[in-house]
């Protein structure tokens, strides 16, 4: 019983961290759309930089407990957890060094440079990182499906979880994209802005995906546990 309550407790914890890097997505989008109309562009995208940083680092440390969730059940396989951890890393270096860029860029050194460096790391993690939801769902899957087929919500998570695999890449595509454009170019705030509302917006999405796609995994967890000593 306590077995169950646990497991319970942690996929209910990595659910909230879904949800709350949703929220971290929609602060840094409106942060970005509130700089693009004009007012205080820097300060509004070191603040975005800063929360979406936050935001990463929270995504990450949500998809690491859930695979250390899924290990537990002793039927993961190594290679899903290197090809998983290795985008993870990067979202954790990125997020820690995304945040330390905002707050300097907040504090006026070399903003707009700080800034424009941020964006592009960021993309670069989302590009990294884009297969760690979809590798998640997978894992789960694999360490499941030898007791019970995978039901209705598990089979929408999966298509959700595929999808935003391609989401992300895109994404991160027009980051590091914008965000070379803004090192080089005149309009270099509003450039970042503008890949700040794209990556904002991303997190949202993938945020969301992640929250369901372990919800949808959580009942058939703790039916197999509950089943196991029988």
């Amino acid at each position: 019983m306590s077995s169950v309550t646990a497991m319970s407790r942690s996929a209910e914890t990595a659910a909230y961290g879904g949800l709350i890097d949703a929220l971290g997505g929609i602060a840094a989008a409106v942060l970005a759309i509130v700089g693009l109309t004009g007012f205080d562009p820097e300060g509004m995208a070191a603040i975005a930089t800063i929360v979406f940083g936050a935001a990463l680092l929270i995504q990450a440390s949500t998809i690491l407990t859930e695979y250390m969730q899924v290990m537990s059940l002793g039927a993961e396989e190594s290679s899903s957890v290197a090809m998983g951890g290795e985008g993870i890393s990067a979202m954790f270096l990125v997020g820690a060094s995304g945040i330390i860029l905002g707050v300097l860029a907040l504090l006026g050194i070399a903003p707009v440079a700080l800034i424009a460096v941020a964006v592009i790391a960021f993309g670069s993690a989302l590009l990294l990182g884009s297969s760690s939801v979809r590798q998640l769902y997978l894992t789960q899957t694999r360490s499941l499906q030898i007791v019970a087929p995978r039901s209705g919500n598990q089979l929408i998570a999966g298509q959700m979880a595929s999808g935003s695999t391609g989401i992300q890449l895109l994404a991160g595509l027009a980051a590091i994209v914008l965000g070379i454009l803004a090192v080089v170019g005149n309009v270099s705030v509003l450039l970042s802005l503008a890949a700040l509302l794209v990556l904002g917006v991303t997190v949202l999405l993938t945020g969301s995906t992640l929250s369901g796609l372990i919800l949808s995994f959580m009942r058939p967890s703790a039916t197999l546990t509950r089943r196991s000593p029988v």
